[in-house]
């Protein structure tokens, strides 16, 4: 007799699998893993496709799957050679969640975390790429409520979605960490409110900045970098650069309003932290510039 016709009681399945023979009974009770047939004295026999299926069952209820959803992935397999490829596929998955476990403890380690931190990180890391995608969805969702898809600067909500479809199979320190910052971010009430005004206010936009942004980046972000004083004579200076001598005090303060209502730092952070989990090159802050030309504006008003 081959391998393929041999067949196994309960108790020769168990020492086969390493399973308690309780568990191979309740599982075979419920058709999960029912038996290829029975001997003449009606034990239950299982033939090595069984045997298959029975591992392919543990790896499943190990990943943390329901016996319904089980049954469901079982429904879908065929002999050995699919069983043998749902099992491998399973393994994958349980292999990247063991690596982003380590990874969590990695950087838990590395920062000297507390208790509340290892907690959000090792929640987020159990979280899977649909749950992670729904954090985000959940909290563009309040931010854009409302909004026509249409209005100015609504395109926006769509960049602050694309969270990558799963994490890296070894996701680095930096990418734990920024999921770990990201998660607290939106959870933060104040940084919600603060997207929503901005969100809103840019719907309403009439009409395009008067100023230009690649000046304010080149001066302003040329004079945070020399540490100029927005209010010093060379500081008005490099804002003429930027908007005309001749704009009006009225102007100034109001461009300088605008300015600040779509300038934060924490909002450039969250692109940032985007970034890093695309695994995109970083890009130049641009915050701070906008700051200091918004105070210059004020100062030379």
């Amino acid at each position: 007799m081959n391998d393929h016709e041999e067949l196994f009681t309960i108790g020769q399945l168990a020492r086969r699998t390493g399973l308690p023979v309780r568990t191979i009974r309740f599982w075979s009770d419920i058709d999960v893993v029912p038996p290829t047939g029975r001997s003449a004295g009606g034990y239950r026999l299982y033939d090595v496709e069984a045997a298959a299926r029975l591992d392919l069952v543990r790896t499943l209820r190990e990943l943390g799957l329901d016996l319904e959803t089980v049954r469901s992935v079982l429904a879908r397999q065929g002999g050995v050679a699919d069983v043998a490829r749902a099992h491998a596929e399973a393994l994958d998955a349980e292999i990247r969640i063991l690596c982003v476990r380590r990874a969590v403890l990695r950087s838990v380690a590395r920062r000297g975390s507390t208790i509340e931190e290892m907690r959000l990180m090792h929640d987020m890391a159990r979280l899977s790429a649909g749950e992670r995608q729904r954090v985000i969805d959940e909290f563009v969702d309040r931010a854009f409520e409302g909004i026509p898809a249409d209005a100015p600067g609504a395109g926006i909500a769509l960049g602050m979605r694309r969270l990558p479809a799963e994490l890296p199979d070894d996701p680095t320190d930096e990418q734990v960490d920024a999921w770990v910052e990201l998660a607290e971010l939106v959870g933060d009430e104040s940084f919600q409110r603060r997207v929503r005004e901005m969100a809103m206010a840019g719907a309403a936009a009439g009409q395009p900045p008067s100023y230009d942004f690649a000046l304010v980046t080149e001066h302003a972000g040329a004079a945070v970098e020399g540490g100029l004083d927005p209010a010093s004579a060379e500081g008005r200076a490099a804002l003429e650069r930027i908007v005309g001598a001749d704009v009006p005090a009225a102007e100034r303060v109001r461009m300088a309003e605008t300015v600040e209502l779509f300038s934060d730092r924490r909002v450039e952070r969250y692109w940032e932290l985007m970034g890093v989990l695309n695994d995109r090159p970083p890009f130049p802050p641009r915050v701070a510039a906008f700051e200091w030309f918004a105070a210059a504006l004020r100062a030379h008003a």
